[in-house]
Parts: structure tokens; sequence; C-alpha cells
């Protein structure tokens, strides 16, 4: 099961795609209203491992606060603004699609932040601190920014949304600082993050392909009637994930240096998917499947377009050339 889990987890533009097959092979076929109680057990399967990896403890360690700046700035004012241009440019009378597509804005960094940063060779340490500021500020801000752009057109439960917030994030962000510093106790700092720590993220890869294919069986009937609208949703996802990295590569080249250049780009072109998507699912009742069928897609986008630019970034980012060696 381990190697197979690994596999799944090094292959998410592969294995994203294949749950949204049988998902929508399997809503075409059988009952699908019992898959909403299985929402939030693999919500909490999606979060809590990552919840585990994440280490709290840089917060008290804020250097490099214009790159954090920078990251803020991105994250809560661009490209909120840019998710809702292009919300009302793609879906002006679908306000359902363009909910998704401003949750998808609002809730920045996950653990593939980290994970991305380090491939590329980035500031690995900026890139945690703007995961664990993106997680806990897009948590706090991610309603009121729903209600302020949304509330006119759809029904967004304010309470509703923040309890459902604490349940998938606080608790598991509790429970998990609870169960890294029991495993560091037992087994030292070392052990956990070399050989723990890793075994997690798979777990959590496996709670993302559940609610993948929940969201797919869901809506498996609308899409099969009206195949097209998949490429009507990755339309909008494809420009808002293209601007987002020109933006981001920009600020990055300009301002910064190469390190936190990189740590900047993956700390706001990568999306709290996971996190967006239990609110969807769980929040919206039977609209959170039209919701959470263009989060499922942002995932392809996601993955994708952060391979790519991995394999871009010595081009973007050179290193700099070794100081040529003095004669003797």
């Amino acid at each position: 099961m381990w190697p197979a889990l690994q596999w799944i987890q090094k292959n998410l533009s592969l294995s994203i795609p294949a749950a949204m097959l049988v998902g929508l092979g399997f809503g075409a076929v059988a009952e699908t209203a019992w898959l909403k109680a299985a929402i939030l057990p693999l919500t909490f399967l999606m979060v809590y491992p990552m919840m585990v990896s994440l280490n709290m403890a840089e917060l008290r360690h804020l250097q490099g606060w214009k790159t954090q700046g920078l990251a803020l700035l991105v994250n809560f004012v661009l490209i909120p603004a840019l998710g809702y241009a292009l919300g009302l440019l793609f879906f002006p009378d679908q306000p359902w699609f363009r909910l998704g597509l401003l949750l998808t804005a609002l809730l920045p960094t996950s653990g593939m932040t980290i994970s991305w940063t380090g491939l590329a060779k980035g500031n690995m340490a900026a890139a945690v601190r703007m995961t664990v500021l993106g997680l806990l500020l897009g948590s706090l801000l991610a309603p009121l920014y729903l209600q302020a752009l949304m509330g006119t057109v759809v029904s967004v439960p304010m309470g509703q949304v923040f309890v459902q917030i604490a349940v998938v994030v606080f608790l598991p962000l509790v429970l998990g600082t609870v169960t890294q510093k029991v495993l560091m106790a037992r087994h030292g700092h070392a052990d956990f993050n070399h050989k723990i720590k890793p075994k997690f993220a798979p777990f959590s890869t496996l709670g993302v392909l559940g609610i993948v294919f929940v969201s797919m069986a869901l809506k498996s009937n609308d899409l099969l009637a009206h195949p097209a609208q998949i490429v009507t949703l990755l339309l909008p996802l494809l420009a808002l994930y293209g601007i987002n990295f020109a933006l981001s590569t920009w600020l990055a080249r300009a301002l910064l240096p190469r390190g936190d250049g990189i740590a900047l780009v993956y700390g706001t072109v990568m999306r709290n998917l996971s996190i967006a998507l239990a609110i969807a699912m769980s929040v919206f009742g039977t609209q959170g499947a039209d919701v959470g069928l263009l989060i499922a897609l942002a995932y392809i986008v996601q993955v994708q377009a952060a391979a790519w630019y991995v394999k871009l970034t010595p081009r973007l980012f050179p290193a700099p050339a070794a100081p040529a060696a003095t004669a003797a």
C-alpha cells in the first residue's frame, strides 16, 4: 500500500484526473446522495496530515519582511481581486462558479508551497513562513471576503463558514501540533523530520482524491449532459494561474534575491485547494458540488503549472556565477 500512496502523491497530474474519471463513472451508474456523509471524514484526512507537517515555530522568526509583505500583498489583495474580476468576466450569470473561482483565489499556500520551493532550490524558511501566515490569515479573512464580494448574489452563511473553518482548519491544526510534539518527544527532531513527517503527506493526498471523487460523482449527470462545461471551467482557471505566475515572477525578479524570489512565486501561486474544496463541499449545500467541481479542476492546472515552472526556474532565476579563481 505504501508504494502505491507514494506513487499517487508524486503523480498528481495523473491521479487527480483518474479520480475525476472514476467519480464521473460512478455517479453515472449509482446513487450518490450518500456520498455527502463522506465529505467531513475525507476533509479531515486531507487536512490533518498537512498540519502535522507544519512548523508553527517559524512564526517566531519572521525575518525577511520585504518578502513576506509582498506575499501578503499578492495573496490578499491582488489575487482575490483577479479571481473576482475573472469570475465576473467568465461567469456573469453563474454565481456559484464565480464563488468557486473566488474561493480558489482567497486561500493561499499549502504544503505544496514548501515542496515545490525546495525542488526549485528556493528559500525554504521563507516558504514555511508564507505557508503558516497564509493558512492563518486566509482562514480568518476568507469568510469576510466571501460576504463582501458575493453576499449580494449568493447566500453566504457566515456563521457556518466560520464553524466549518474551525472544524477543518483550526481543529486539525491543534491536533496536528499535539501529534507533532508527541512524535518529536518520542523519536527526536531528526527522525521526525526525515523519517516520520514524509509519511503523512501521502495520506493527505488520499483525502484530496476522495474529495475530488465525491465532487465529480455528485456532478456526473450534469457533466455527462453538458461535457463542454469542463472547457468552460478550465479557461478562467488557466487565466488565473497564468496571470498569477507572470505577476509573481515579475515582482520576484524585480525586487528580491533569487532564493526569496522563488519562495515568493510558490508562496503566491499555490492555492490551498484542500481547504477551499472542504468549505465548498460542506457549507454550500447542493450548490457546493458546482463550486467543488471548479476547485477540483484547479488541482490539475496547479500541479501541472508548478511542475512546468520548476523546469523554467533556472532560466527565470539563474544561479549567481561562481567567483573566478584568483591567480596565485
